[in-house]
């Protein structure tokens, strides 16, 4: 074998034994999904069972973000949640974003279950996934079409600009949203 074969086909070991224990980018991403979504459900249900929505809409405010920025840190990744209606203006979709929902909204009126509604990208060297969010019964105390006023008061309040409403159950309430550092 001439040494420059040798060489490159060693760097290439070389590299792959370097990477051979990390996750790839793809299943390191849907775990911290899985992080993230039950990290959030269970703070929205503790909330909820303690002090109702408008604490549900204080963890939102407060704890959701706190909870993706901690959980990012651990799995070396963006993690964050977008909608095509957004609640929080700062979690607007970007262009890739906005059309994988549309997709994403495309697919599941064909039929598909919003549970396997994935996509993903490479843009140069930077990968990207984002895996639809199902709108439950529970979530319609906040997103669906009839939102008590006290409560959409308080909504008003921290959230201007609000859009996430009018849902109903099985509707694509927005996805998670994973890139890579």
């Amino acid at each position: 074998m001439p040494l420059k074969t040798f060489i490159i086909c060693s760097l290439l070991l070389l590299s792959v034994d370097l990477h051979a224990g990390e996750p790839a980018f793809e299943e390191k991403a849907r775990i911290a999904i899985a992080d993230y979504a039950s990290a959030l459900k269970s703070a929205l249900t503790e909330a909820m069972q303690t002090g109702g929505p408008q604490k549900a809409v204080q963890v939102c405010h407060t704890e959701a973000p706190e909870i993706a920025a901690r959980l990012s840190q651990q799995h070396d990744l963006t993690i964050s949640r977008t909608s095509l209606k957004p609640r929080n203006t700062a979690n607007a979709p970007d262009d890739w974003e906005r059309g994988v929902l549309q997709n994403f909204e495309q697919r599941h009126a064909d039929g598909e279950s919003i549970d396997s509604l994935t996509a993903k990208t490479e843009s140069g060297s930077q990968m990207r996934l984002m895996k639809a969010i199902p709108t439950g019964e529970i979530c319609l105390t906040c997103h669906g079409e009839n939102v008590a006023p006290e409560l959409q008061s308080l909504i008003d309040k921290h959230y201007p600009d609000d859009q996430a409403t009018g849902f109903s159950v099985d509707d694509i309430r927005g996805a998670f949203s994973i890139t890579e550092r």
